[in-house]
């Protein structure tokens, strides 16, 4: 999943050392793109070995949105991810992020705006509504599928939720038998047997987050069809990998590895 610091560089290459078959930016704001963000243009960064790989795009405005779109296709991704998800206060209170899911049109007007700038196939991430009680998820998942979304990502919580409670996989459910196109399941897969229990809720797959920060070997389990339980050792060689790449990204000068190990001890 797309996840703001957790989904660096360095821990996306970690994943797909585990056998992560697709991988996302971490959330680039569409109108600093638009104006030369030096920060934003090394989120576009992707590893040698990330392929397919996505860049998530956040923001509330057609032509900004647009406009961020045929950059982000120039820097060389495989898809686009357009972020209606993120629940964080700072995003929704500037009308970006879970904050369009309040208005089912301006949603499909975004996708629709996207898909008539680019031809790269396009991810739609949704939550199952803002609040608890204007759960929305038929209208937006129809609304993005109509609209051109080539595949929807459903989180199965509102922004109201954030990341507490259960994820109520039904709805993801509900969702994907309105739309002729892949669905992938969002929301509390932290073991094998997590998985198990949600692959017959009509999704094509599952995105990891929470579980993957945890574990970044829970690719592997869900692979296996069976947990990993690494001995002392074999953790540290999952440490060391992650300071490898870590060090390949950010230099292994001083400046680099000060960085190196902020992240490693983030992790």
């Amino acid at each position: 999943a797309p996840m703001a610091t957790g989904g660096n560089l360095p821990y996306r290459r970690l994943c797909r050392y585990f056998g992560a078959q697709l991988t996302c930016s971490e959330m680039v704001l569409a109108h600093k793109i638009v104006k030369g963000s030096k920060r934003e243009e090394i989120l576009l960064r992707k590893g040698g070995d990330e392929a397919p790989y996505g860049v998530q795009l956040a923001g509330k405005k057609l032509d900004v949105m647009s406009e961020a779109a045929k950059i982000v296709a120039d820097s060389g991704c495989d898809y686009i991810d357009l972020n209606f998800g993120c629940p964080i206060d700072v995003i929704v209170r500037k009308g970006s992020g879970a904050s369009v899911l309040k208005s089912v049109t301006k949603l499909g007007r975004i996708v629709d705006a996207v898909r008539n700038a680019v031809d790269l196939p396009l991810l739609v991430k949704l939550r199952v509504g803002y609040h608890r009680d204007k759960i929305n998820i038929e209208k937006t998942a129809v609304a993005a599928y109509e609209n051109g979304a080539d595949c929807l990502s459903i989180h199965g919580r509102t922004r109201e939720q954030r990341y507490k409670k259960d994820a109520d996989w039904s709805l993801i459910a509900r969702a994907a038998e309105l739309v002729d196109i892949p669905v992938l399941g969002n929301g509390d897969i932290l073991t094998v047997w997590d998985y198990q229990k949600h692959q017959n809720c009509g999704v094509s797959g599952v995105v990891l987050a929470r579980g993957a920060l945890i574990k970044p070997w829970l690719f592997k389990e869900l692979i296996d069809g069976e947990p990993w339980y690494p001995t002392v050792q074999e953790r540290w060689q999952v440490m060391a990998k992650y300071v490898e790449f870590a060090k390949e990204y950010f230099g292994d000068d001083e400046k680099g590895m000060e960085r190196v190990k902020r992240f490693f001890i983030w992790h």
